[in-house]
Parts: structure tokens; sequence; C-alpha cells
């Protein structure tokens, strides 16, 4: 799309391609973003990204704009609600895993001041560069991703799988991913 030479998952969907140009990678440090993430991460397993970008501006409604207090008082009728609305993924351990991680996420903004500074704990507080030649390089998994959903997990997190974990690493900017062929492997900037 537009000449430009980009990872090759990024497709020609316009949707995708401004995640990949924009998003994906770019470093986050905002709490609420982190929390966004983790959030559509989850919802996304078993799916394909693009169904949750698709999504993503229901989920920015239905779930108060991921507002992690907002969301950790969600209550029955709430969670209810949201299973009967067609703009997310109504899926019953989906949306209950939210609020579950809510009250996680806040519990570990508590006990480290943020969960930006946990969650960058896994990679030294620096985006672990990767240099990939081609989509075959990529791993479903690492080390540091194993490690992150082991403590998620302990911490009482759901949905959190290392495969996950990598995914939200991918998006969030804590590894760089991007193939050797394309124009953002070179270079992050700050959210």
């Amino acid at each position: 799309m537009n000449g430009i030479s980009r990872c090759p998952w990024a497709g020609d969907d316009p949707l995708y391609v401004a995640y990949h140009d924009h998003e994906w990678g770019v470093p986050v440090h905002d709490d609420r973003t982190l929390f966004e993430f983790l959030i559509l991460e989850g919802a996304q397993a078993g799916l394909s990204w693009i169904t949750v970008l698709r999504k993503r501006e229901n989920y920015r409604k239905a779930f108060a704009n991921f507002d992690p207090i907002k969301v950790a008082r969600f209550d029955q009728a709430r969670r209810e609600r949201l299973m009967q609305n067609e703009g997310i993924i109504r899926n019953r351990l989906k949306i209950e895993a939210a609020v579950i991680n809510a009250k996680a996420f806040l519990k570990v903004q508590k006990e480290f001041g943020s969960f930006d500074a946990y969650i960058w704990s896994f990679v030294g507080g620096r985006t672990l560069m990767n240099p990939r030649r081609t989509l075959k390089d990529v791993p479903a998994s690492t080390a540091e991703s194993d490690a992150m959903s082991k403590d998620l997990k302990k911490r009482g997190f759901k949905f959190v799988g290392t495969t996950i974990c990598y995914a939200f690493m991918q998006a969030c900017g804590l590894v760089d991913d991007h193939v050797a062929t394309c124009f953002k492997a070179s270079g992050l900037t700050e959210r």
C-alpha cells in the first residue's frame, strides 16, 4: 500500500495498515493504554487481530474507555449487558477476565506505583530490539513473555498466556519485531 514496505501481516486493509504504521511496536508508557492492550489482546485469543481492531471503538465505549477503576466496578448486571453488546466479542470468560484483570491491574499499580513500571521490568525498562529478517523469524513467545505470563497469572490475571503476553509486548513496544524490510524496522518513537 502506497509503495511502502511493511511487515507482511499488515496487508492492505487500511485499519491494519494504520495500526501497523502508528501503533504496533511503539513504546507505550501510559497505564490506561497498557490496560487497553491487555484487555484487547485477551479478547483476541483464538481470533484474528483485525477482528479486535474492527471492534476497538465499541470496546472503548463498552469498557469505560478502559478506565481500570471503572471496569473493576462492573457488577453482574453490567457484565450481562456486555454479553448482549454485538459491538464486542461476546465471550463470557473474556468479559469476566476483563473485570478480574482490572482489579489485579489496580493492585499492581498500588504495589509498583504504575503498571508501566511493573510491565517494563520484564524487559529491563527498554525495548528489546529483535532484528527479524522475515515473518518466519518472529516467535510466538520468548523467555520474557514466559516470565511475564507466569507472574501475571500469579497475581490473578486471566487470558495472559505466554503467546498473548508476547503479542502484548509487540503491540506496546516492549519488543520491536518489525521485519528488516519494513520501513519501521530502524527506529521507534514514543507514543
